[in-house]
């Protein structure tokens, strides 16, 4: 890691100076949210202070200063991704809203006896909205097993796939067992049946290269949160013959061409899907977590996170009890645990009070537990600023709690 400045990296982070219970903070709950560099938090002061005005609705100075500035982070995410166009990219409020308007505009226009098939890694927000919009057409849902190792079982999905599968949604990488889903693969599979792809890239666009042109998936959904980005600010790639051919996902204010009692008509894409007042100071500040992120190098930021996985894995084998969920191969930083039969609710208040944050818990992934046949885990998941030193502070307190637990 030596061509790696961790410590520079660091003191862009304010956040990390902070202590908890006395200790200082080790941030290891990077995979529910990351947390954010001082030229993010500046942009959204500088907004604030400088820029706040509605976007697309004024002639006004401060009006069209804020469009360009939100029209730019479109631009910036385009080729972030590598989408073919800026109209193809939505701004929502995150990845959960990118799906349950694909699932409510798409899924509202697939036939009863229609199928969609997940898998059994599906965080719920690639589950529930399926779950509606199947409940209002009298859909079919599948869901694809894992393999003891927590990858997928690609023979089991290739069966599943059938003339009437339309839609399949799969996360490109797990947000519980840290699997790489062989995204590309499972896309030409579904292609030749005839379905459409979703991939849900939450745990993916800031760890790996996206280029949805070179994976031909249908939909792209992420969030700036877990990009060192601000909250509430999502995206949805869509090709743009399907976006042209689905119906609005909200109706109101921008998504409009024009309005009568009589009827409506809709705006071009992107703004078709974009109903009301954005966020546009998040919008915006996503733009500077995007500069972060390919200013320090996308792939150098997975091979720091990497490194730290394998030799914090290797340590946590040393402890007594230790179960670790999720050995798939190429898994992403992310690593799920028990320790014999120990509540992970325990592991995570006790690692807490020692300035340790991690989650615990079902991981909003449920029917994964229930097919691991577990309630819950601890799980940990390491970002660009995480280091050595804190993989060996976690293990010198996860080491500790383990004996108290006893």
């Amino acid at each position: 890691m030596s061509a790696y400045d961790v410590d520079r990296i660091r003191s862009g982070f304010p956040i990390l100076q902070r202590t908890v219970y006395n200790h200082p903070l080790i941030y290891l709950d990077n995979a529910a949210t990351s947390q954010t560099p001082a030229q993010v938090v500046d942009a959204i002061t500088d907004m604030y202070a400088r820029t706040k005005a509605n976007v697309h609705r004024g002639v006004h100075t401060l009006s069209q200063e804020a469009t360009a500035m939100q029209e730019h982070t479109r631009r910036r995410v385009r080729d972030f991704i590598n989408a073919p166009t800026e109209q193809e990219i939505i701004f929502t409020r995150g990845t959960t809203e990118s799906i349950n308007l694909v699932a409510a505009s798409l899924g509202g226009m697939f036939d009863e006896g229609d199928h969609i098939l997940l898998t059994d890694m599906e965080h719920h927000a690639n589950i529930v909205p399926w779950q509606l919009i199947a409940g209002r057409r009298g859909l079919v849902i599948d869901h694809a097993p894992i393999l003891p190792d927590g990858s997928l079982d690609m023979d089991a999905f290739r069966r599943m796939l059938t003339p009437r599968t339309r839609m399949v949604s799969v996360c490109h990488v797990s947000n519980v067992l840290g699997t790489v889903n062989p995204v590309a693969e499972i896309v030409d599979m579904a292609h030749k049946a005839g379905a459409y792809v979703l991939i849900d890239g939450a745990q993916a666009a800031s760890h790996l290269k996206i280029d949805v042109q070179a994976l031909d998936c249908d939909f792209y959904a992420f969030s700036a949160h877990k990009m060192y980005g601000p909250t509430g600010v999502g995206v949805l790639y869509g090709r743009r013959s399907l976006l042209e051919a689905m119906p609005p996902y909200q109706g109101g204010g921008e998504m409009i061409g024009h309005v009568s009692f009589e009827g409506t008509t809709y705006a071009e894409l992107p703004f078709k899907f974009e109903a009301g007042t954005p966020d546009f100071v998040g919008i915006s500040a996503f733009a500077k977590a995007i500069d972060w992120i390919e200013e320090t190098g996308i792939e150098a930021i997975a091979n720091h996170e990497h490194e730290l996985m394998e030799y914090t894995v290797g340590r946590m084998r040393e402890i007594p009890g230790m179960r670790l969920i999720g050995t798939a191969p190429g898994k992403a930083a992310v690593i799920s645990f028990l320790i014999g039969k120990e509540h992970p609710y325990d592991i995570g208040m006790l690692l807490d009070k020692l300035g340790i944050a991690l989650r615990t818990g079902h991981h909003c992934a449920q029917p994964l537990m229930e097919a691991l046949g577990i309630e819950g885990t601890a799980r940990i998941s390491f970002a660009a600023y995480n280091t050595k030193e804190e993989a060996d502070e976690f293990i010198k307190a996860l080491t500790r709690v383990a004996a108290m637990l006893e």
